[in-house]
């Protein structure tokens, strides 16, 4: 079984004994972080390329890796970001695919060192399509960081189609789900938040 197959939170859920609470913005006060000018200008040329073909894979490269590099960059490469990488960690709880972001503290950038702290799934504009995958890989993320010793109290989580951003948060059995859609702009505020959740812990 892969990732992709636990296409519901009810079959997520089930599976890891999982309970949800919804509707819960988990953010405290933010401050938003500018972005560089190469990030901006980027942007300007990049979002609507992407939405008018409207696939996965261009929203994916031309709007969210961009924003996770500069990411990296406010926090000075002391993280790895891997995108599109194979993330199998127990066969036997069907944990099992490749992720389409992820992001570990550790600043290592050939393979993937704990502590994994934040997945993020490229989806659809339907971002419930992909709650119940991103689920599952933060439960991965969970279980990788405690296989290698190095258990942190959160993994976050977000699911975006690139204009529209949604974000999770696992602690133990519990996934508290914010059904707000953020939106791309003003990309200060998704700046601050995907910072704020990699400096958690």
């Amino acid at each position: 079984m892969l990732y992709s197959d636990f296409n519901t939170i009810g079959k997520v859920k089930q599976a890891f004994g999982l309970t949800t609470v919804e509707n819960v913005r988990f953010f405290p006060p933010i401050d938003p972080i500018l972005p560089s000018d190469t990030l901006t200008a980027f942007l300007e040329e990049s979002v609507p390329l992407a939405t008018a073909t409207g696939s996965e894979k261009a929203r994916s490269e031309l709007i969210i890796s961009p924003i996770l590099l500069e990411v990296r960059k406010i926090l000075q490469r002391k993280i790895s970001l891997f995108s599109g990488e194979e993330f199998s960690v127990d066969s036997a709880a069907r944990l099992n695919g490749v992720c389409d972001f992820l992001i570990s503290r550790s600043p290592e950038l050939l393979e993937i060192e704990p502590p994994v702290v934040v997945i993020l799934e490229a989806s659809t504009a339907d971002l419930k399509t992909g709650i119940g995958q991103c689920i599952a890989e933060m439960v991965a993320a969970q279980k990788f960081n405690e296989q290698k010793r190095n258990q942190i109290s959160a993994i976050y989580g977000c699911i975006s189609s690139g204009t529209q951003w949604r974000f999770l948060k696992l602690e133990g059995q519990t996934v508290t789900i914010d059904f707000t859609d953020y939106p791309l702009f003003p990309v200060e505020q998704i700046l601050g938040f995907l910072v704020w959740m990699v400096e958690q812990n």
